[in-house]
């Protein structure tokens, strides 16, 4: 390998190129600070990535030659994107690799972390998302050679892809584990009653989803296919309660897209054949989630409304974080076998506002749409609208609500639905 700097490196970027940037944990910060360096020498820079950690500069009014358009919108960027200094690019992830390999959006250079080459292949280790397809399209494909990027099986790259290689050793980002609240334990607890034994899961990362692994500790032979999980999760695997042992196609493997937790996260799927990180095509394509039976999505909201249209994108106008996976997860579940999708959600905000609401705010984004929503968790029940009307979904829904809210929320159901409503 012929390494050469990060500034020698960035020197193939022209004004006008759209970039694409390994994500999450592995964004490749040596080179956007060499790029900082030559921003007064560019313009029209377009920045596409998923949720990235650490610093922004791509996102900030400082550099005006620069102009983020992420596929999701973490903390680090938020602010910049409700100013306008940045901008939100709304896709299912699944579709995000589609948009690369299709021409739909730019690719021209991929700036990307890669592990250690082992017999000629890299690893992109915990951030595969839709990188290969970057890597595919792009013009220019920069790897950062990084001794703490994990040699993930799954998606590998060729080394001699790369027109120019660069290498750096800071450690990737960690996110430690976060202690469930009692109230994420009650929903857990209603979650997990849902898995069946067997079953294969998807959920993220949060204190939620740690709830629902918690309550799980007493399955068997569950499996895991999704697009990212973190702590909570290993402990299953570690445990031998995530074998996979049941699943119809990558039998005894973890699967997953891009990863962010503790370093004991990385380190499970360094040179472990029971990991697999996937491109973003496989792991979140409906069809292919479909194949596992028994599939269980759990996924969040920041509402939803009384007919079961569920925001989880935004908080009115203002984008919060972005679509994500959740409706491809949703779809995927709905299409296996004895499968179950969860909308999970406290039933009021950290501020005690509700979260089930008569009508979404002005300007939410519909992430999944009514139709498709199955079963909703709250601390307060469980409740399945799949098959149900309006009307129905609006009672059950009701019931789970927080129950200083409840009144309210009969009252915009009488005012929706006439006086009939529920005599049904």
């Amino acid at each position: 390998m012929q390494f050469i700097s990060a500034r020698e490196a960035v020197q193939a970027v022209r004004s006008s190129d759209h970039i694409h940037l390994s994500s999450i944990a592995s964004v490749p910060h040596i080179l956007l600070e060499a790029l900082c360096d030559r921003a007064g020498e560019l313009s029209d820079i377009h920045f596409h990535h998923f949720h990235t950690e650490g610093p922004a500069p791509y996102s900030e009014k400082d550099y005006p030659a620069f102009f983020d358009q992420g596929f999701f919108v973490g903390p680090n960027v938020r602010a910049n994107v409700n100013a306008g200094w940045a901008d939100y690019l709304p896709a299912h992830l699944s579709e995000s690799q589609q948009m690369y390999r299709s021409g739909a959006l730019r690719c021209d250079v991929a700036m990307v972390q890669v592990s250690e080459p082992v017999d000629g292949m890299v690893s992109l280790g915990t951030s595969v998302d839709c990188s290969v397809a970057a890597l595919e399209m792009a013009r220019e494909r920069i790897g950062v050679v990084n001794p703490n990027v994990p040699f993930a099986y799954g998606d590998l790259i060729p080394l001699e892809r790369f027109t120019a290689l660069v290498r750096d050793d800071r450690p990737l980002i960690t996110k430690e584990y976060v202690e469930p609240s009692e109230t994420d334990r009650q929903i857990g607890r209603y979650c997990a009653a849902l898995v069946p034994d067997g079953g294969c899961l998807q959920m993220g990362i949060g204190s939620l989803p740690n709830a629902v692994c918690t309550a799980l500790k007493g399955h068997k032979h569950l499996g895991l296919h999704t697009e990212m999980f973190a702590d909570g999760a290993l402990e299953l695997i570690q445990g031998g309660i995530i074998d996979g042992s049941l699943k119809a196609i990558d039998k005894g493997k973890v699967v997953a897209s891009f990863l962010l937790g503790s370093q004991a996260v990385y380190d499970f799927i360094d040179r472990n054949p029971l990991g697999q990180m996937r491109d973003i095509a496989y792991t979140n394509d409906p069809w292919m989630i479909s194949r596992n039976p028994n599939v269980v999505s759990i996924n969040s909201a920041t509402e939803i409304d009384l007919t079961g249209q569920v925001c989880a994108d935004s908080i009115g106008t203002r984008i919060y974080s972005g679509t994500g996976g959740q409706l491809d997860f949703v779809r995927g579940a709905k299409m296996s076998k004895g499968g179950k999708a969860i909308i999970a959600l406290t039933s009021r905000t950290n501020k005690g506002l509700p979260k089930i609401v008569p009508i979404l705010k002005p300007g939410a984004g519909v992430v999944t749409p009514r139709a498709d929503v199955h079963w909703v968790v709250t601390e307060f029940g469980a409740v399945n609208l799949y098959g149900k009307s309006l009307q129905e979904r609006a009672a059950l829904l009701i019931s789970i609500a927080h129950p200083e809210d409840r009144e309210a929320l009969d009252r915009a159901a009488f005012e929706r639905f006439g006086p009939h409503w529920r005599r049904i």
